[in-house]
């Protein structure tokens, strides 16, 4: 099985991006499973800090080599990682990833986490810096986030210090996206053209945080222009919701029963999104 730097490496050069969605138990990971086997794709599973609080990454890791040795493609990513400390526990617990959130910090200390993540790192995970506020919240949300502006992108110059200084091998930056999903409104449009100059400036993977609720359109333009890996959290997390309000209705108490239009759901959407990512 390809490591996860080759396989991203890989979509990047051929203008597909994978696709990353969060988990808080095993059930919302054999749905990705699930869509993995089906399409034959390989997918992240993430966990922020607090989903593996909820769910430990050493559950989750042995579920999915578990899940690889059925030949399922699965990668583990620690998500939203905000310290030295925690970025250390993951890696000593085998991820393949982490990505280390300073975007709330100013540009220098935000350079000097993530390059002692890297530093103790030393390859054994792929480390994903990130830089520009997109928010923090994964929930459905009643309006933009505070600080998320236009003149708020990440530019370039900045992504291009911030790569060179920190040796990250993945890039997040804020390009009109935004953590949770607006209720009742339409998501931002991204910054295709923004996207195409920071990946020709730093010239490792782009990942996109907070797609949910992005258009299809925005998303291919978006992968065509340098975005290798893309994050979705709230519009899985509500769809798993959705589908699971509906059968406890029925007034099921068997947990695999009322359980199984949740999962379905679940994969049924993460399905339709790896396929689009992945220009299928």
């Amino acid at each position: 099985m390809q490591s996860l730097r080759e396989v991203t490496e890989e979509f990047r050069k051929n203008k597909k991006a994978l696709g990353h969605f969060n988990i808080s138990d095993s059930n919302q990971l054999e749905a990705i499973a699930e869509a993995a086997r089906e399409t034959g794709l390989p997918v992240i599973i993430g966990l922020s800090e607090g989903e593996r609080e909820f769910f430990p990454l050493a559950h989750a890791r042995s579920l999915i080599l578990q899940y690889r040795t059925e030949g399922l493609p699965l990668y583990l990513n620690a998500d939203h990682t905000y310290s030295l400390q925690k970025a250390k526990e993951a890696i000593d617990a085998g991820v393949d990833s982490v990505v280390v959130d300073g975007a709330q910090l100013p540009l220098e200390q935000n350079v000097a986490l993530s390059k002692s993540v890297v530093e103790y790192a030393q390859g054994r995970a792929a480390v994903e810096g990130e830089l520009g506020y997109i928010g923090q919240s994964s929930k459905q949300l009643d309006e933009l986030p505070e600080g998320v502006t236009e003149a708020n992108l990440t530019s370039a110059e900045d992504a291009k210090k911030f790569v060179f200084e920190t040796g990250a091998d993945m890039f997040a930056p804020a390009v009109g996206n935004i953590h949770g999903m607006l209720k009742n409104a339409k998501e931002p449009r991204l910054h295709a053209d923004r996207i195409k100059d920071i990946a020709g400036a730093v010239g490792v993977p782009l990942v996109l945080h907070g797609a949910s609720g992005n258009t299809d359109e925005d998303i291919r333009a978006a992968v065509a222009a340098g975005i290798a890996i893309v994050h979705i959290n709230t519009e899985l997390r509500v769809h798993y919701r959705d589908a699971l309000k509906g059968s406890l209705r029925l007034g099921e108490t068997t947990p695999y029963k009322f359980l199984a239009p949740a999962v379905a759901n679940m994969k049924s959407f993460v399905v339709q999104k790896i396929r689009l990512f992945a220009n299928q």
